[in-house]
């Protein structure tokens, strides 16, 4: 897992530029009638003229994406290492993932979802204990990070001082929400990257998450790579977001989907839930 690089004190600065919706293609009929001594017929032919914009937005869309399968995550990780933006199926909903050690890549989420910037993304780790180098782990019983992920639950923790992550992301938060998801193509692509990958829903700020690519499909021309992972089950429930800083205190920030599972988990570890 590398270091995450960049000054520590960047600021992001936020430009919303909501996506551009290209004409539609406009269609012309033209019907001509051939006759003969024994017959006349009708044909019809139809001609699509279809605009510079919209036909290389089809070539791109039809190059861009991929399925979310092993055979594209040297694509997914290359994107990432690159600075760019992909889109990508998670074990909720679809999300937007790039460089967490990247301020350039972390601008560029904020500003295709059209995001406030004081509001924080979450990282994706590939495995539990790649935690510990993001965020504050050892007031945490043996055990319980292992019991709730990989799965549906964001996990938020102290950054503490010994944090690699870097500083841009998030700035002036001393928090940080974690995930390891129940995917393996998304956590396949962590592990490559050597990094922690700044994560967050798929969808412009404010409309309902995304389940399938259509969903946010305005987006797809912000991403380098829009992975497909089919319709996904989670009935656009995001991830259980529990607050984990407190020893033996949880607090629940979002139900999400699994809310019931998370806090029986928590109540065998002796977690009691704050007032």
């Amino acid at each position: 897992m590398k270091a995450c690089a960049k000054a520590a004190g960047e600021r992001l600065p936020l430009v919303v530029r909501p996506p551009a919706r290209q004409p539609l293609a406009r269609s012309f009929v033209n019907v001509s009638r051939l006759s003969s001594q024994h017959e006349t017929k009708s044909v019809v032919s139809c001609s699509v003229r279809v605009s510079d914009n919209m036909a290389q937005r089809i070539e791109a869309q039809a190059e861009h994406i991929l399925p979310a399968t092993n055979d594209y995550v040297m694509k997914a990780i290359d994107s990432i290492n690159r600075g760019q933006v992909i889109a990508v199926p998670t074990d909720t909903i679809y999300g937007l993932a790039c460089d967490a050690c990247s301020a350039e890549a972390v601008n560029r989420i904020y500003e295709t979802k059209g995001r406030v910037q004081t509001r924080p993304l979450a990282i994706c780790v590939a495995d539990v204990p790649d935690i510990s180098q993001f965020a504050v782990v050892d007031h945490l019983p043996h055990g319980l990070l292992d019991s709730l992920l990989p799965g549906p639950v964001t996990v938020v923790l102290k950054r503490g001082d010994n944090s690699i992550l870097e500083r841009s992301l998030n700035p002036g938060l001393e928090s940080i929400g974690v995930r390891v998801p129940d995917f393996d193509f998304i956590r396949a692509i962590s592990r490559g990257a050597g990094s922690a990958l700044a994560l967050t829903s798929a969808n412009l700020s404010g409309r309902s998450s995304s389940v399938n690519i259509k969903d946010f499909e305005d987006l797809w021309p912000h991403c380098s790579y829009v992975f497909d992972g089919g319709i996904l089950p989670s009935g656009r429930a995001g991830s259980t977001i529990v607050d984990l800083i407190t020893p033996g205190v949880y607090k629940i920030l979002r139900d999400g989907s699994s809310r019931p599972e998370t806090t029986e988990v928590l109540s065998k570890f002796g977690f009691v839930e704050a007032s």
